[in-house]
């Protein structure tokens, strides 16, 4: 099998992936900021990595993977000032910053289940390491890349500038930044335009705060990675992924944090996602054109003709490779979907397909050595930095072989029984273990889904009625079709296919 490459941002170039502790690899991923529904981009970087994830597994690596909840301290606009995301969206609606993360919380993980992403080995919350970040900041302060202004303790970038380069994950000068730059009120205090607040100074408004050595206050956005990624996987790690809108503020923030704490670069090879756009357009809230997993899932968006299923948008992210632009159209979205349903046909026939255990005869020589070649090709292509739209290519490439013998234009013993294992392996292998595909069933329906959402509503709404016979009934009759409905904390409900 060819050594596995990945593109290092770092270096802007492909490298040889060599993990620090072999056989051994640490994973650490930017997760959701949960004052809000995950959108679609976020979707796109946590689905790309659970398939490089999965694939480091298939290359035999023991993987762990940490992939953080941000529950505190990003602020409106990212910057240093104003109040965080979760107090403000806790204000609006009356109720405690945590439930707005509770309920967000809970939803990202049913939209990441209904991708089939897999959960990650550790999912570490930023207010459940407030000690790590106030250590951290504390020591970064004592190697002199620190200071504190009124309770509030800021990054010395300039300082920190000096002796190593700030810019180094973007390629860019500390005076082409400077220059980028614009005043902003309340940067006062600070020593410099760039630098960056570890740990901030609360008002008595402010809901969410914590005594450390500089008063009551709360981390910044940026050291909740760094604390986090030491803690589970050490000073320095294999991988760090993210967006690549992440690249030239938190990523470029987190190394030189934990640089300046613990002397050392903490990543080996860092990795981003690119962005989605919609229609040429770059999908963004201001511009009308973002929709929510859900949206795409029900088909309520007024940019959507029709539904499309958590399978059918996995498929389509993987026929793009994870650095390149991916563009959402329904054009794309459906020919997606057809492409998807043929290769699964595909897919099942091989299945089926019976291994002769004798040596046939009539084996197709040419054949047989055309469909090996492709199929190796799969190991090949993901080991070329995880190039999924590739393998989808060959498997493409080998789609009327399949149908071939299917429709008996191709005798069955035209490929040798070697081939054939191996076909039926690596497809396994790749569409279900590796891309994390599962067939179209009842769960992936979207109009089963959407039965399902009003039945929920119906319940819902009869509960709190007090009209428990309705309620009751709704429950038990979907039990006796083989339908479990199952009542979550906080009101919410699940469903499954029994």
């Amino acid at each position: 099998m060819s050594e596995l490459k990945v593109y290092n941002t770092l270096s802007r170039q492909k490298e040889k992936f060599e993990p620090i502790t072999p056989e051994h690899v640490g994973l650490y991923v930017c997760g959701p900021t949960v004052y809000s529904d995950v959108h679609l981009g976020n979707c796109r970087t946590f689905i790309s990595f659970d398939i490089i994830y999965r694939h480091l597994m298939y290359l035999g690596f023991k993987v762990r993977y940490v992939r953080n909840i941000t529950d505190a301290g990003h602020l409106e606009g990212d910057r240093d000032e104003g109040d965080d995301k979760f107090s403000k969206k806790a204000r609006l609606e009356r109720l405690e910053p945590m439930e707005i993360v509770q309920r967000y919380t809970v939803g990202f993980r049913k939209v990441m289940e209904m991708f089939n992403n897999l959960p990650p080995t550790i999912e570490p919350t930023a207010t459940g390491h407030i000690t790590e970040q106030i250590i951290m900041a504390q020591q970064i302060i004592d190697n002199g890349y620190a200071y504190v202004v009124n309770g509030t303790v800021y990054f010395d970038v300039e300082k920190y500038n000096k002796e190593k380069p700030y810019g180094i994950l973007t390629n860019r000068k500390l005076e082409d930044l400077l220059e980028g730059t614009r005043e902003l009120g309340g940067q006062d205090e600070k020593k410099g335009r760039l630098d960056f607040a570890l740990w901030i100074k609360a008002g008595p408004e402010h809901l969410m705060q914590w005594p450390s050595p500089w008063g009551m206050g709360f981390p910044g956005w940026h050291i909740e990675c760094s604390a986090m990624s030491e803690k589970y996987l050490g000073k320095q790690f294999d991988i760090h992924g993210g967006g690549m809108d992440l690249a030239a503020t938190h990523h470029t923030n987190e190394i030189a944090q934990s640089q300046a704490c613990y002397k050392t670069s903490p990543v080996r090879y860092w990795m981003h996602t690119n962005m989605l756009t919609v229609n040429g357009v770059r999908m963004s809230k201001s511009a009308g054109n973002g929709f929510l997993p859900e949206e795409l899932f029900s088909g309520s968006h007024p940019l959507l003709e029709k539904a499309y299923s958590p399978m059918n948008v996995r498929f389509f992210m993987l026929q793009t490779h994870y650095r390149s632009t991916l563009d959402f159209s329904n054009d794309a979205l459906q020919a997606a979907e057809k492409g998807l349903k043929r290769l699964w046909d595909a897919y099942d026939f091989l299945m089926k397909m019976e291994v002769h255990t004798e040596k046939p005869e009539g084996t197709d020589v040419e054949l047989d050595s055309k469909v090996r070649k492709l199929v190796n090709e799969f190991d090949e292509h993901m080991n070329d930095d995880f190039n999924t739209a590739r393998v989808l290519a060959s498997m493409f490439e080998l789609v009327p072989v399949i149908n071939s013998i299917k429709d008996k234009t191709i005798a069955n013993n035209a490929i040798s029984s070697d081939t054939l294992l191996l076909m039926q392996s690596k497809f396994k292998n790749y569409l279900e273990d590796v891309f994390g595909l599962k067939p179209m069933n009842e769960a992936d329906n979207t109009k089963l889904q959407g039965v399902m959402q009003l039945l929920i509503d119906i319940r819902k709404e009869s509960k709190s009625k007090k009209d428990f016979a309705t309620s009751d009934k709704i429950r038990n009759q979907l039990t006796e079709l083989g339908i479990t409905l199952k009542d979550e904390k906080g009101g919410e409900m699940s469903w499954s296919i029994d």
